[in-house]
């Protein structure tokens, strides 16, 4: 009955020379929350691992949806402006790992506090930038989010460190910030992010080691997206259980193309850290469908087969369409209502991003401090002076 009412309503639009898009269900139609079956993750040194069966409700799953499907659509409008040579530099784009920031986010506060490497587009907008300040950074404007002077790699926002662009640099950096809030005692956390590439850097694990002497609030995150730089985990790491390096700090190993596996996994790690039990260290198997950066195609080290064999059986948005689609909690329609409202964003974001002024040379070395007294800054030679305004 309703779909006949639905169908009556769209012919009428049409005769009206407008098209309208009508759901053949109301909102009191759709299940509020389901449960689901998710993979259980392999565990290091913990007694027992994350549920297995977890509750999203339709509100979050469309939330999840929504954030996700704009990652997905901001990195791919950043590709084409990228080959315009609209944005330059270096830019690496994050289709395919979505389910880490937005599963991440989910399992956390805002309050906390969360530093990452320079694949961090995705991170800069589930932390609070808008998609307008984000590709105005990634093409240099004034409005971007570090005032068009970070660009791809140097993103920051309240609680968010960046955006950095040394191999495995910001790990230590997470946890100092680890340390400041165990010294402030203010029951926040602190996620540091860092690829299988970074996993073998000297300096991370002198890191796990301080904060399992101090039992930091840390949370460590190996996103494994299985190829560092262009050469996979088999060649470049003698053991790939990333998850247990922390060796006396315990671990989970998950999957990180299922939101709702990487959400659940990182409530259980902030609760262990909140508990005052010290870091934990997490292993998100991923997959990214661009190459390491945009100068890599990145088809030489792995073949266009698998590729789509990957985006076939374990793309994360299309793994939370099926859920809520076939747990009734959503239509097809209002998922398409989305997507375009999603396009829609992205492009007025790309128009501005491509209009928005550059930063005047005068403001050049603004913010190189904070709150402090204007100064002058010299330039490449002696003779040229610029002014430092907080």
């Amino acid at each position: 009955m309703l779909t006949n009412i639905s169908n009556v309503l769209r012919a009428c639009a049409q005769r009206n020379g407008s098209v309208a898009l009508v759901s053949a269900r109301t909102y009191a139609d759709f299940t509020t929350e389901a449960s689901f079956e998710i993979k259980k993750c392999d565990i290091h040194k913990f007694e027992e691992a994350p549920a297995t069966e977890v509750v999203m409700t339709r509100d979050e799953g469309l939330k999840y949806y929504r954030v996700m499907q704009t990652i997905r659509r901001m990195e791919l409008k950043a590709d084409q402006l990228y080959k315009q040579k609209i944005i330059r530099g270096f830019c690496h784009l994050y289709d395919g790992q979505e389910a880490c920031a937005v599963g991440i986010e989910a399992g956390i506060n805002l309050s906390d506090h969360l530093i990452t490497a320079y694949r961090a587009h995705g991170y800069t907008y589930t932390r609070g930038g808008t998609v307008k300040q984000i590709m105005s950074e990634l093409t240099g404007r004034k409005g971007g989010i570090a005032k068009g002077k970070g660009g791809s790699m140097h993103m920051y926002t309240k609680n968010f460190y960046g955006g950095n662009g040394i191999v495995g640099a910001q790990v230590p950096l997470g946890a100092g910030v680890a340390l400041a809030c165990q010294y402030l005692e203010n029951n926040q956390v602190s996620v540091s992010l860092y690829g299988d590439g970074a996993a073998n850097q000297g300096q991370i694990f002198e890191t796990y080691n301080m904060a399992a002497l101090w039992k930091l609030p840390a949370i460590f995150i190996c996103e494994n997206n299985r190829y560092g730089m262009g050469t996979s985990v088999e060649r470049s790491a003698a053991s790939t259980d990333y998850y247990k390096r922390g060796d006396y700090i315990p671990g989970l190993r998950v999957d990180g193309m299922d939101v709702l596996c990487v959400r659940e996994a990182t409530k259980f790690a902030a609760d262990h850290c909140r508990a005052g039990k010290g870091p934990v260290l997490m292993e998100l198997q991923t997959y990214r469908y661009h190459g390491h950066s945009m100068s890599d195609p990145g088809v030489s080290y792995r073949t266009r087969e698998e590729i789509q064999e990957v985006r076939g059986k374990s793309d994360p948005i299309s793994l939370l369409k099926d859920r809520m689609l076939s747990n009734n909690m959503a239509s097809i329609e209002e998922l398409k209502e989305i997507d375009v409202s999603v396009r829609k964003e992205i492009e007025d974001a790309a128009q501005f991003a491509t209009t928005d002024p550059e930063p005047p040379l005068e403001e050049l070395c603004n913010h190189i401090f904070n709150d402090n007294s204007p100064m002058e800054v010299r330039g490449v030679n002696p003779w040229t002076k610029l002014k430092s305004v907080s």
